[in-house]
């Protein structure tokens, strides 16, 4: 019966470069970077960091491009709850929580599962919460061209859990709308109700 083996695949000369500086930090901090158990921190936190940040390589609008398709539908298309993890470029902390994602078709749609490779790839980048928001939102609209496209994202930050304000319970919600979404009251809160985790 073979191994376990697992195969990930990183831009080598990339990864050791970042590894030499974590190597550094862990000097920086007083610690003993040849000790057992950091002697392989560096690579790891460099592999991290790769994975977190691939999105920053990665095109979302051919991902949508990838799967669209003709169809005759006028009705709103929701997925909700989808994870988000990011990090926060101002102190590279993570963020996490909940991207909810709506569009009106106009004679187009794609794949549904299309929807959360987008949030992903807009996520796995050095982020803050309120562009995040927006890129997901334009990329869709720019992409797609539907009525209207609405982006709410719910999520909690290490940076005010773990530090600074260190407010364990606290949330931060964004907003996006175009189109129908933004004009059409009733459209925005039919929305809404329909991402009210409270109330489902």
């Amino acid at each position: 019966m073979p191994l376990y083996r697992r195969e990930d695949h990183y831009d080598e000369e990339a990864i050791a470069d970042l590894a030499g500086h974590y190597r550094a930090l862990l000097s920086g901090l007083g610690e003993d970077a040849d000790r057992e158990g950091l002697i392989k921190t560096p690579e790891r936190a460099a592999k991290a960091l790769a994975f977190l940040t691939q999105g920053m390589g990665q095109d979302p609008a051919a991902i949508l491009k990838a799967a669209v398709f003709e169809e005759q539908c006028e009705e709103m298309v929701l997925v909700r709850d989808i994870e988000v993890f990011s990090l926060c470029e101002h102190h590279m902390l993570p963020f996490m929580g909940k991207a909810h994602v709506a569009y009106i078709p106009q004679g187009r749609i794609t794949g549904l599962s299309k929807i959360p490779r987008v949030v992903d790839v807009f996520a796995r980048r050095l982020q803050v919460q309120e562009r995040l928001t927006r890129q997901i939102r334009d990329c869709i609209q720019e992409t797609l061209e539907p009525r209207g496209v609405a982006v709410v994202i719910e999520a909690h930050h290490l940076c005010m859990q773990m530090r600074g304000v260190e407010k364990q319970h606290s949330q931060t919600a964004t907003s996006a709308f175009t189109g129908v979404f933004l004009n059409d009251p009733k459209t925005r809160k039919e929305f809404m109700r329909l991402i009210d985790t409270k109330g489902a």
